[in-house]
């Protein structure tokens, strides 16, 4: 089968596609037929080098940590899914190096979920990371209704997912995106701030006591912690890039897991029309280099996404 490796760490070109064994099925597990793969910024720091202290030496590593696709098999275990059934799922990366960038990919089917009905393949691809990331966070956050957030990165991968999820739950949403995306932010609930070093004093200007919690998917750190009213919530997606405590303040960092309950929770939010699916371009397979390159250049607004 065809799957995207890195060999040897360095640019884009590092990536590539080879041909590797069909992979084992246990009892607890599916094997998924991929249809289509997301590319995420920890896809380029892996080929990059960036992480190879945190990795064990391997021949190569393969790619990936979400996917949609169809069940290709049961293992004897499971009977909550059935040959042929549409899914997406989360590869639970760090711990396995299981990477979801191949043709067939065998994971635990509590990783998998029912894809969104009202979806393609490749729009389903771009849920199940920023998804679960973006719903992992809000619980970490633990905002209860009327509580106001800070969302910055609104109008990203993570950060719209957020976003809409927020205003699901209740709460009243500021989002820190760039001036072409006020309309795309305040068409999610959220009320919309430039992004720049303006932004903390911006956002006490609309909550003069300052935001119950912030969301820092763009990695804003320690200048936005302004804007957090003494004993609220601070949590980003990386924990070398949090700020240090100050006035009560509590800081954190959400570490997404799979969880094939809670994605199938934001299937059915794709379904109802509560939560937008964003691919912004799709490459086949064998064109991985050329995604790795566009998503390195940065002002995507929406998932880079595989095909296989």
């Amino acid at each position: 089968m065809r799957t995207v490796v890195v060999k040897n760490f360095g640019g884009p070109e590092a990536a590539e596609l080879i041909g590797t064994e069909l992979p084992a099925l246990g009892a607890d597990q599916l094997r998924i037929r991929v249809a289509a793969a997301a590319v995420h910024p920890a896809d380029l720091l892996t080929r990059s080098g960036a992480l190879a202290a945190l990795l064990p030496e391997r021949p190569h590593y393969t790619l990936g940590w979400d996917l949609s696709g169809t069940v290709d098999a049961v293992g004897a275990e499971v009977t909550s899914f059935a040959v042929g059934e549409p899914v997406v799922a989360l590869s639970d990366w760090f711990a396995t190096l299981n990477g979801t960038q191949a043709e067939y990919v065998v994971l635990p089917a509590t990783a998998v979920a029912p894809a969104p009905t009202k979806a393609t393949e490749v729009e389903a691809a771009t849920l199940p990371l920023n998804g679960l990331t973006a719903a992992q966070a809000l619980d970490l956050i633990g905002l209860a209704e009327g509580a106001t957030l800070l969302v910055t990165g609104g109008a990203g991968g993570v950060g719209g997912f957020a976003v809409e999820l927020a205003v699901s739950r209740g709460l009243r949403v500021i989002a820190v995106a760039g001036i072409k995306d006020q309309a795309f932010v305040t068409g999610l609930g959220a009320q919309w701030v430039e992004r720049g070093e303006q932004a903390a004093e911006a956002v006490r200007a609309l909550v003069p006591g300052g935001v119950d919690g912030v969301f820092d998917t763009a990695l804003v750190g320690s200048p936005l912690l302004a804007a957090v009213r003494d004993g609220g919530v601070f949590v980003n997606v990386f924990p070398p890039a949090a700020p240090v405590a100050e006035r009560g303040i509590r800081v954190d960092s959400v570490g997404v897991h799979s969880d094939g309950a809670q994605l199938a929770a934001l299937s059915e939010l794709v379904d109802q029309g509560s939560l937008t699916l964003r691919p912004a371009r799709t490459f086949a397979a064998a064109e991985v280099a050329a995604a790795h390159t566009l998503l390195a250049g940065g002002g995507q607004r929406g998932g880079v996404v595989l095909t296989f």
